[in-house]
């Protein structure tokens, strides 16, 4: 590891403000962060281990091939990955990088749901890809390609989902998907000391420049107020639509998730629309 370059990694479930809030921390000085580092080698290798298809050990090893040697390599003070993907090894980069600081990024379930089903759908859990992978995962089939839309955790045996996953169609895949990549997150930080753990929420983050310094203080990075422009524009975005969930749609997430959306602060807040 390199002894001067400072790391971080923000973890999410995606649609989730990973990209905007990439290109904001790439405007400070002295720093190099990216959007899903290597995602063709990450996404499947978070996949094969949430699935308990390869060790902690062999995720360490490809890791340090990926983002340790690029935080070895860096000539910046500070190196950052803002990327879902990472959610599933977060053992494994606190390991890794042992002094590596984490922004748990959060935003209302119903949105991140929303937004991946109407923007992604061709990328993350459609039925082909989705049984692809789970005949891989039952022994029947190898390996998918390493594209994405391949690449989504399913419910492993024990998960009270485990067995009604298969029954639900994708915009209900999409919710569990952001119920349990908060859950993995949440218990995978709780076991780090407060100084290395940071929990943000997307909709603070944007309605408050001292949300924002908060967060630039925990990273250690330079502030100045004309930064918070950068957590005032949607990015990422292919299309720019926004509507609320479909009673049918809303009557899904609740039934998965509501517990999470309890867990994480957003009981009782009005579901909002987001004006591009």
């Amino acid at each position: 590891m390199s002894k001067t370059t400072k790391a971080f990694f923000v973890v999410s479930s995606g649609r989730s403000g990973t990209a905007m809030l990439h290109k904001a921390l790439a405007a400070a000085n002295g720093v190099e962060v990216h959007h899903e580092y290597m995602v063709n080698i990450v996404q499947p290798l978070a996949v094969r281990r949430y699935q308990g298809l390869v060790d902690s050990q062999e995720a360490l090893e490809t890791l340090a091939q990926t983002q340790g040697a690029a935080i070895a390599w860096s000539q910046a003070g500070h190196w950052g990955d803002s990327s879902n993907k990472l959610s599933w090894l977060i053992p494994e980069l606190a390991q890794l990088v042992p002094e590596a600081k984490f922004v748990h990024l959060v935003r209302d379930g119903r949105k991140v749901a929303g937004s991946y089903f109407r923007k992604l759908a061709d990328e993350c859990y459609d039925a082909h890809s989705t049984g692809a992978l789970a005949a891989h995962l039952r022994g029947e089939a190898g390996p998918p390609p390493p594209e994405k839309k391949y690449w989504w955790p399913q419910p492993k045996p024990g998960d009270p989902w485990h067995d009604a996953f298969a029954g639900l169609n994708q915009f209900g895949r999409i919710a569990w998907h952001w119920m349990e990549i908060n859950r993995v997150i949440l218990q995978a930080l709780a076991g780090l000391p407060t100084r290395r753990r940071l929990f943000v929420r997307l909709e603070d983050l944007v309605a408050s420049a001292e949300e924002a310094r908060r967060l630039f203080g925990f990273l250690e990075l330079p502030w100045s107020d004309r930064q918070f422009e950068g957590f005032l524009r949607p990015h990422n975005v292919n299309r720019p639509e926004d509507r609320p969930l479909t009673d049918s749609e809303r009557e899904i997430f609740s039934r998965i998730a509501v517990p999470m959306m309890e867990r994480l602060g957003y009981a009782g807040r009005e579901e909002y629309v987001v004006n591009y």
